[in-house]
Parts: C-alpha cells; sequence; structure tokens
C-alpha cells in the first residue's frame, strides 16, 4: 500500500538507510514497498536485496520534483519500466532542460500526481491521482467520485517517528541553508510520512474500496527483479566471442614474442595458462577493451602507467596495458583472476592530469554514451562538517560553532544548543550528502546503462551513474579505472622539455634497461630522489637510505613497507633489521626461506599471503586468495571463512606440523593480510619511479621544470626550485620576454613562469606571451605598455618581481616612468596612433633599490625568495655544524640552522602529539629532525623560516637525524620597503 517510499538516498530529505526502511517495513507487516527516492535510483539494487532477506516484494519507481516541488511519482511495471523512468531523469539531467509538469506517456510505467495538473477526466490509464490518509474524509463531496477508477492511496514515508521528523526538518534547513526557524511547511515533508500497521492504513481507506482495490491492482502488476552477474557487462569486443579469443590471443602471443623471445618456455606456458582461464571466465572482452583504451592513447602520445593486481597478468603484460613482468617478481596471476574469484577484477591505468579526461571522451565515444558511464561516490556528512551545518542550522555565530568544534568536550564552553548538535550529528552521520564523481572509474554495459540506474551530469560534462563502486561491484559490473596523476604529467613534459632544449630524443618506455643503469641506481641509493613521484617524500629518502636501495625490487619492498599498517605493525623495523643482520633471525619453516627469502621472511605483500597458504597450507591459489581477500575485508564471520580455517588445519596436520608452529603462521597470515599491499601495485610504482629517476639522473634540469609545471607534488614550488638550482640551473623571476605561462628553460636558465606570480590574471599572461611571439621581444616599458592592455595592478607585478628588468632600470625608477608612459584611459578610445609622438622625456630623481627589496617582493609575489633565506637572517646564527657532517657528531649535543621544509603530526600511544620535520641546512641539504612531545610543547613550529635547532644526533640503521630539545625561529631582517 505503500507506494511512496524514501530511503535516505532522497537526499538531505530522506532519514532511513535502505537495511533500515525495509527492517522496519517488516516489523509493521508490510508485505510489499515501492522505492521513489527524489530523482536518485542510487540504492536500487541494495533495496531489492533487502526486502528479499525480509521476504518484502520491491517495487522501484522514482519520485520527480523541480525545485523541491512534487510533481509526480513514477512506478515502474517491471525492468523496462524501470529503464524508461531512469532515461527520462537521464536526459533531463544531461540536457540540463527542467522536468515538464507532466510526464510523456510511458509504455510500462503508472504515474501518481498528488494535485491535479490537468483535469482528471483526462487521466489516461497509467495516471492516477493520490490521496492522502488525512484528506479521505474531503472525498465525501468531492467530483473526485466520478473518477474513482484513477485514485489511489497516497501515503508517503520518510521517517520513522517524531525524532526521524526533526531530524528531516534538520536536513531540509541545511539543503536551503537557513536557519530552522525559517524553515516553512511547504519545504518539508509532512509529520504523518511514517508506517502505519495495514489495517491502520485501510481503515482510513475503508468507505472507499475501491481506492484501495486500485492501488493492489498496481501493486500486483510490478515486478523487478535486477540482475547481478557478469553477463552486465559488455560481452564482446568484436562482435563474437570467438572472434574475441582468437584475437585476444594473437595479441598476447605476438606481445610475448616482443617481450621475452620465442624460445622462453616458462613465460609460454603461462601465457597459454592465463588465456585458457580468461577464456573460460569470459573475460576476453574485459581484456580488450582495456588494450583498446591503451592503444588510443599511445596513438595519441599519451604516456600510461597499468597497475593495481592487473600486473599480476602476463597477458596485460604482453598486450602492453603494464610494464611491470609477473615473472621478474613472481606474480600470482590468482591474484587479479581466479574461478573462486566473485568480485569483478579492474585494472587501474594512470594518464597525464591533462591527458585523461580525453582519454575518458574516447570512451564514451568508441562504446556508446548510452551504455558508459562514470561511476559516483557519495559525500557523506561526517566529522566536524556536521557539527558546523547544524551549528548554522540552529543560527549559533561563528565563534561558538568553532568552540564546539575545536573543544567537543569542554560542555562548560558550550552553547546550550550543543546537546542537540551532538544527538542530531550522531543521527545524520553517514548519510549522503551529494553525489560526487568517483576518481576514474568507467563502466561499459552490454544492455543501455538505463536498465540499472539514471545518470546525472558532472561539471567536467560527463554522466555519473547515481551508485558507487560498491554498488557498480554488487551487480557484478567490471570497473575500468582511468585515473590520472602528476607524476606521469612530469614525465611526459620532460622529454619534450629535453628535445626541445637539448635536441635529443629519449624512450622512456625501455623500462629494462632503465632499471639496470647504474646511474639511475645510484640516484636512488643516495635517496635525492626529489620530484621522483612517491619516493621523495621524507619518510620514503629515509627508508631508501636505510635500506641501502638501489635496485628494483628492493624499491618494490620498501614501496610496500613504507605503508601505515606495516610500519605501525612494526614488520618495517624488523624487516629493515632483518636486511642489515641476515644471519640475526631463523625462517619458521624452510617453506618460508624458499618462499619469502626476498623479503627476509617477512610478509610484506598480499601475494606473500596467497604463497603462504598455498605452499605452506596445500589451499589451492583460487582458495587462498578468497582467504585473503576475507581477511583484507570484515566477512570473518562468513561460512567460506570458516571452511577455508578449518581446510587450513587438517592439512597443515596432515603435513605433519607442529601445532604451535600451525598456529604461529596461521596468526602472521591473519595479522599480515590486514595491511599488506599488492606486490602488482607497488611493481608498478616503482616502474614509474625508476623513470622519473632516470630523467631525474640525465636531466635534472629539465626535470626539475617538468615537476614545477604539473604541481600536485609532495612539496611546494619553493622546494622543486631549490632543487633545480642545487642542481646548477640559474633560477630567474617571471620575465616578460622569457617567461611563459609555465615555467621555461632555455639553456641552463629557467624562467618562472606567470602562473606562480599571486593574483597575475591568466589572460593578461597569455596576451604577453603572444604579442611576443607576434612581434619581437619587447624593448622598452613604453614598448610594453602600447603593445599590451594591461591593468594598472597587473602591470605593478610585473614591474615589482622585476619581469621588466631588461630596460635596465630598477623597479622604483620603472614606477617612476610608468606615470609618464602608460596611460590606460587611451586605450579605451578604440582608436590608434598612425604615428607615435613618443614621449616627453624627464630627469629621474635618484631611486634607489636596497639589497633585500627584491627578496621581500619575492616572497609577497611568489610566496618564496629566490635567494636564500639564510641570508634574511637577521645577525650572524651559524650553528655548529651542517647536514653532512651529522655522521661525525652521533651522541653528541650540536646546533644547526636549519629553513623549513616540512612536518609530519603524529599521535603517540598516550595521544599526544610529536612531529617529524625536514629541513635544508645553508648549504642547501637535507636534514630531519624527531620532536617529542614535551620537546615540541617548549619549542613548537612557528611557520615557515629558519630556525636555531638543538639536540642530539642519533643514528638509525646508518640514517642520521637529530632528536631536537630546544628550537627557536630566527628574526629576518627588516623590511626596508616600508
Amino acid at each position: 500500500m505503500y507506494l511512496n517510499v524514501h530511503s535516505y538516498f532522497s537526499l538531505k530529505y530522506g532519514t532511513l538507510s535502505p537495511k533500515k526502511l525495509v527492517v522496519a517495513a517488516k516489523r509493521m507487516g508490510i508485505k510489499t514497498l515501492v522505492l521513489t527516492d527524489i530523482n536518485n535510483t542510487s540504492c536500487a539494487y541494495e533495496f531489492i536485496t533487502c526486502c528479499e532477506e525480509q521476504e518484502i516484494k520491491p517495487i522501484l519507481g522514482i519520485e520527480f520534483r523541480k525545485e523541491n516541488r512534487l510533481l509526480y511519482v513514477g512506478i515502474a511495471k517491471n525492468n523496462e519500466g524501470f529503464f524508461e523512468l531512469n532515461r527520462f531523469l537521464t536526459d533531463h539531467s544531461l540536457e540540463e532542460k527542467p522536468l515538464p509538469e507532466i510526464p510523456p506517456k510511458m509504455r510500462h510505467v503508472y504515474f501518481v500526481y498528488e494535485q491535479l495538473v490537468k483535469p482528471i477526466a483526462a487521466f489516461e490509464n497509467y495516471e492516477f491521482l493520490g490521496v492522502r490518509p488525512k484528506d479521505v474524509n474531503r472525498l465525501f463531496k468531492s467530483s473526485l467520485l466520478k473518477h474513482k477508477d484513477r485514485l489511489v492511496i497516497f501515503s508517503p514515508v520518510t521517517f520513522l517517528n517524531e525524532e526521524g521528523f526533526r531530524t528531516h526538518k534538520l536536513l531540509r534547513s541545511i539543503d536551503l541553508n537557513i536557519v530552522i526557524t525559517k524553515l516553512e511547511k511547504k519545504d518539508h515533508a509532512q509529520p504523518e510520512e511514517v508506517f502505519y500497521e495495514e489495517k491502520v492504513l485501510l481503515n482510513s481507506y475503508e468507505n472507499y474500496p475501491q481506492l484501495i482495490e486500485n492501488t493492489c491492482q498496481i501493486i500486483d502488476s510490478c515486478s523487478i527483479k535486477l540482475k547481478s552477474d557478469f553477463s552486465n557487462n559488455r560481452q564482446t569486443f568484436t562482435g563474437s566471442k570467438e572472434s574475441d579469443f582468437k584475437l585476444l590471443s594473437k595479441l598476447a602471443i605476438n606481445g610475448f614474442k616482443r617481450r621475452y623471445g620465442e624460445k622462453n618456455k616458462q613465460a609460454g606456458e603461462r601465457v597459454l595458462r592465463e588465456l585458457k582461464v580468461i577464456d573460460e571466465m569470459n573475460f576476453a572482452p574485459y581484456f580488450l577493451i582495456t588494450w583498446d583504451i591503451v592503444r588510443y592513447a599511445q596513438s595519441a602520445g599519451y604516456h600510461h602507467v597499468g597497475r593495481g593486481s592487473g600486473a599480476n597478468s602476463i597477458v596485460a603484460f604482453c598486450l602492453y596495458i603494464t610494464d611491470v613482468d609477473p615473472l621478474e617478481l613472481d606474480l600470482y596471476f590468482e591474484r587479479f583472476i581466479n574461478s573462486h574469484r566473485t568480485s569483478p577484477p579492474d585494472f587501474d591505468i594512470d594518464f597525464s592530469w591533462d591527458e585523461r579526461d580525453d582519454v575518458t571522451d574516447y570512451i564514451f565515444k568508441r562504446y556508446g554514451k548510452e551504455y558508459t558511464a562514470l561511476l559516483a561516490t557519495y559525500n557523506t556528512f561526517k566529522g566536524k562538517s556536521i557539527i558546523r551545518e547544524l551549528g548554522k542550522v540552529f543560527g549559533l555565530p561563528k565563534a561558538e560553532i568553532d568552540t564546539i568544534v575545536n573543544e567537543p568536550l569542554a560542555d562548560e564552553k558550550h552553547h546550550a544548543l550543543a546537546k542537540y548538535i551532538f544527538k542530531f550529528g550522531k543521527l545524520i552521520e553517514g548519510f549522503p550528502n551529494y553525489l560526487s564523481i568517483h576518481a576514474g572509474g568507467v563502466l561499459i554495459s552490454e544492455k543501455p546503462i538505463n536498465y540499472f540506474t539514471a545518470l546525472q551530469l558532472m561539471p567536467k560534462g560527463f554522466p555519473i551513474t547515481h551508485f558507487d563502486m560498491y554498488g557498480a561491484e554488487d551487480l557484478s559490473f567490471h570497473k575500468y579505472d582511468i585515473l590520472s596523476q602528476r607524476g606521469l604529467g612530469h614525465i611526459k613534459d620532460t622529454v619534450e622539455l629535453v628535445k626541445r632544449n637539448q635536441g635529443k630524443a629519449i624512450d622512456i618506455h625501455d623500462v629494462t634497461k632503465i632499471k639496470q643503469d647504474q646511474k639511475v641506481r645510484d640516484q636512488l641509493r643516495s635517496g635525492q630522489c626529489i620530484g621522483c613521484f612517491y619516493i621523495e617524500s621524507p619518510a620514503m629518502r629515509g627508508l631508501l637510505s636505510k635500506l641501502k636501495c638501489d635496485n628494483y625490487v628492493h624499491l618494490v619492498a620498501a614501496s610496500s613497507i613504507i605503508r601505515p599498517g606495516v610500519a605501525k605493525s612494526g614488520m618495517m623495523r624488523e624487516y629493515i633489521r632483518r636486511f642489515h643482520h641476515p644471519n640475526s633471525f631463523s625462517y619458521l619453516h624452510p617453506i618460508f626461506e624458499k618462499q619469502l627469502g626476498e623479503t627476509y621472511g617477512v610478509m610484506v605483500y598480499q601475494e606473500d599471503v596467497l604463497k603462504i597458504c598455498h605452499h605452506f597450507a596445500g589451499l589451492d591459489l583460487g582458495e587462498s586468495d578468497v582467504l585473503r581477500r576475507i581477511m583484507t575485508g570484515k566477512k570473518k564471520s562468513s561460512k567460506d571463512f570458516a571452511r577455508l580455517r578449518e581446510k587450513y588445519f587438517i592439512n597443515c596436520y596432515e603435513r605433519g606440523y607442529s601445532e604451535k608452529l600451525t598456529k604461529e603462521v596461521w596468526r602472521q597470515i591473519e595479522s599480515f593480510s590486514g595491511y599488506s599491499f599488492c606486490k602488482a601495485h607497488s611493481a608498478s610504482y616503482a616502474v614509474e619511479s625508476f623513470q622519473s629517476l632516470y630523467l631525474k639522473a640525465y636531466f635534472p634540469l629539465e626535470f626539475m621544470v617538468g615537476v614545477i609545471n604539473n604541481f600536485g607534488g609532495f612539496y611546494y614550488a619553493e622546494l622543486y626550485v631549490h632543487e633545480a638550482r642545487m642542481q646548477g640551473a640559474r633560477v630567474h623571476a617571471p620575465c616578460v620576454n622569457h617567461s611563459f605561462y609555465l615555467t621555461t628553460i632555455e639553456g641552463k636558465d629557467i624562467y618562472l613562469g606567470f602562473i606562480h606570480l599571486h593574483q597575475m590574471e591568466r589572460k593578461v599572461a597569455h596576451q604577453i606571451v603572444k604579442e611576443r611571439a607576434l612581434r619581437g621581444v619587447f624593448k622598452t616599458l613604453e614598448d610594453f605598455v602600447s603593445r599590451i592592455d594591461i591593468a594598472q595592478e597587473q602591470l605593478d607585478i610585473l614591474i615589482r618581481i622585476g619581469a621588466l628588468r631588461f630596460t635596465g632600470f630598477n623597479k622604483y625608477e620603472l614606477m617612476w616612468e610608468k606615470n609618464a608612459v602608460y596611460n590606460p584611459k587611451n586605450r579605451l578610445t578604440g582608436t590608434e596612433q598612425l604615428f607615435s609622438d613618443g614621449f616627453e622625456s624627464f630627469e629621474l630623481p635618484q631611486l634607489r633599490e636596497e639589497e633585500f627589496d627584491q627578496a621581500f617582493d619575492e616572497i609577497e609575489l611568489l610566496g618564496f625568495p629566490l635567494r636564500s633565506p639564510f641570508e634574511l637572517i637577521d645577525g650572524k646564527c651559524e650553528g655548529d655544524i651542517l647536514a653532512h657532517q651529522m655522521n661525525d657528531f652521533v651522541g653528541k649535543k650540536i646546533m644547526i640552522v636549519g629553513y623549513y621544509v616540512t612536518k609530519k603530526n603524529v599521535t603517540t600511544v598516550n595521544k599526544r602529539l610529536m612531529n617529524f620535520g625536514t629541513w635544508v641546512d645553508k648549504e642547501g641539504r637535507f636534514f630531519d629532525t624527531t620532536h617529542f612531545p614535551p620537546s615540541l610543547k617548549r619549542s613548537p613550529f612557528r611557520g615557515k623560516g629558519c630556525y636555531l635547532i638543538e639536540g642530539v644526533v642519533v643514528l638509525d640503521f646508518d640514517f642520521p637525524s637529530i632528536e631536537v630539545s630546544k628550537m627557536e625561529k630566527l628574526p629576518i631582517v627588516k623590511d626596508g620597503r616600508y
């Protein structure tokens, strides 16, 4: 009888999760539910699953609203009806047109109105008018009774009780961005929108049995089931499964010959074995579509990295989807695909941030917009944002809200309404707030995707599904992760910069050669990896130094053990200890030595869990992967887990292992699987890191320009500029005769781009570059202002940063001359001078530029000075040592002056804050510090600048750092401009 039920996917309206909604209905004895979320279909499959579990008949629909006004409720008779509703909502979203007041006829859909939008006599047989329980008595003398066949029960459900009603009103106030006292009745649901026992509901309509009959007829005529299996995905690439497999086999075997030569028996057998499994599980189209995407990118000259568990596949390697050789790293295909796996596999393909959208656009055009969509993510209400939202709704001033957020336990400081904010905040925590776009998940379906979901247009112009990646997995969709990252951007840009600046072509895809290059390995071993993808971080720099890492295999391991779970468990430290003292430990069993010798018996990777389950306990590889996935997730109470655990212990008993050994290995499997990392993923990252290392080792200046231009690294632009200078570059402030919008290089001269100037307008920067290309360099300030349409504020920025220094005048002289040659009003007359009359010449007064004026202008306009920050220290402060001398002072108390780079906040087991700091000394070399809670309390960080640091030098696996006892920020010279 409930034709209009809302979950909390009626965003900022509904108050019930799909499960809570269905369980509540079951409690009331309700046999059928029609889910009609507002302009949304996010939880359609989850709702059906919950209903089936509770033995309730599910029906799907959509409540269509325009600007919070209810237009009509569409109820799908079947899957075709759900498709029609989804297509209708999708079309209006993608075309950005408002929903019509009256919907078009749909063959498999009923529509219910709450108000008459046209005479009821004109209603067609799919249109009905809903009558709420409280309005039934008004039918007594209504002309509507002449059309009883068009009337149905309309009892919406939005919450369960009074508390839910209050929660709903708060959500509505958040949505409308108003205080709750301003919320009008028309803007929220009616307080009666709860479940009633069926007998109570029907009693309201007992005098009008035909309404009950009409409602029952609608319910009885509707039926829906959303299929969840791999057939939802695109079933073929070529048009037939046989042709798909023939094409995939040909591509894989040809790729095998190019990758390995024709005589590598192990690789050839592995290719054939994988092809057999791929064919049996009908994954050939998935591989071919991924290959097609990569092929397009390569044809467009785009660089990509294939990573994730897909890198466990030798077929993917032979198709050039990935550059990770699974034989080199002993990667198991079963980690990616096996017959026991119930969830779909997925490839992660990274592209440069400025090329990813074009690849995505290709996918939509190649596979059809009706069959292609990006995945959504749910942005949920959480944490401090809930408190702020509710604080505004309750009308509290910002200062009061800040107190509640920053001091949640200080009840005595809180406003009286704080207890209600916390109460309702807890209730709405985790509710979906709005749909956002997934980092890169793409679906390609066999049937039009509207059979499963409506689509929503996003700002970039691509549509998203209403469900997220977990909803896609529930429906067994394969996900193609088309991701973007800045690291690939700087690799691509560096290759282009080297070609332009040095005339050299680089084959950055010859990964085998790059991994073996001694200069590259030396660069890695040094830990000097600034700009090189994820290995540039302070923690990774320290780890690489401790491990003396100089090869691909060790870098793969380092990429995994650096992760928080491994470090927290103590296994990162144990790994380093075993590396330095390989004879100080014993392997649990010879199988551990054979299978985990590469990692000194430590389970570093998810693949290691598979190896031990398979080789030590005798589980097959598919079962081993199922066990790993269960342990990684939250299904340890499942039947599969119990069965595999029992099999593990039985197998170990039959193999004659002691009970102590069996339990210890199980304990390690259970604990390690929770934080271990996919080895193939680490390997993919390591490949990209080696490519970056190669460019840094051989073309350091072009490489740093590439890093600067792609932003998004671990550090700020200042540090990358510093690194370029350390590599021998001459770094210049932006110049109107040399700079472009982005930073550029000429020989060893690097000219910062106009993009780095705060408040510099993009259009002015592009105009300067275009004018210079058309008519040559600028000769004087007069020449510049006569050719560039520029506002005075923009001109002042250029003069202050020194962008017109080629004139030979200092900035104050140029500011003076500007008054004579610059008259923006003349540019607005719409006429040009036929002849230049020149400007009257004046004798300039003596205008001196002080020593540090340029540095202070750079700090204001760039965010950092281009001269050494140590030169700005007021007074003389040398310290005792420099960074390169720390090894000579281990255990001794020292003083050192450092320029702050970054810090990491860490909470101790006692919930106290400590920091790890990273600095450069006056020679530009890095060093690291540790600030325990007492020291940090005495001497806190006070922002950017130079500090005098006192402490003791400690050595950890040959890597020095300073345990700080005291530090103070040093004053800088007086700003002489003011």
